[in-house]
């Protein structure tokens, strides 16, 4: 058995629930009923704080692998910078222009290359990860 119950609603929340109710073609009542049987429900606060909590383990996890790629790019980076200074000796001032000429054509190159490998969707970090893990099941195996 039901019992009838009034409730005074503001006029934009009253809009809001004739809205709702037209959209999904359900009587007030039903939505009215429901949302107050969510509200009280004890189940209701520990679904929620269980929905965000597994909302945010899955974005952590998403900024662990940005840290360990950003982390990997700037080890390469790093790596790359120090051996190219180490290893390019200075030019003599009469070979300046044609070296200059000739870094700006690789320079382009290179990012033709890139571009074209970022297109292809081909990743340094998945190309890391499966020569690593390669290796790893190289070291691994009995020979």
């Amino acid at each position: 058995m039901r019992e009838r119950y009034s409730v005074r609603l503001p006029p934009p929340l009253l809009k809001q629930l004739d809205d709702f109710a037209e959209r999904r073609r359900v009587a007030r009542a039903v939505i009215v009923e429901t949302a107050l049987a969510s509200y009280l429900s004890p189940d209701g606060a520990d679904q929620l704080e269980a929905a965000l909590a597994r909302r945010l383990d899955r974005i952590n996890r998403q900024l662990d692998r940005m840290e360990r790629h950003i982390a990997i790019t700037n080890e390469t980076l790093a790596l790359f910078v120090g051996f190219w200074l180490t290893q390019t000796p200075a030019l003599p001032e009469a070979a300046q222009a044609a070296a200059q000429a000739k870094g700006k054509q690789r320079y382009e190159g290179f990012v033709e290359a890139l571009g074209r490998r970022l297109a292809r969707g081909k990743s340094l970090i998945d190309e890391i990860t499966r020569e690593a893990d390669t290796a790893k099941v190289r070291n691994n195996s009995p020979d």
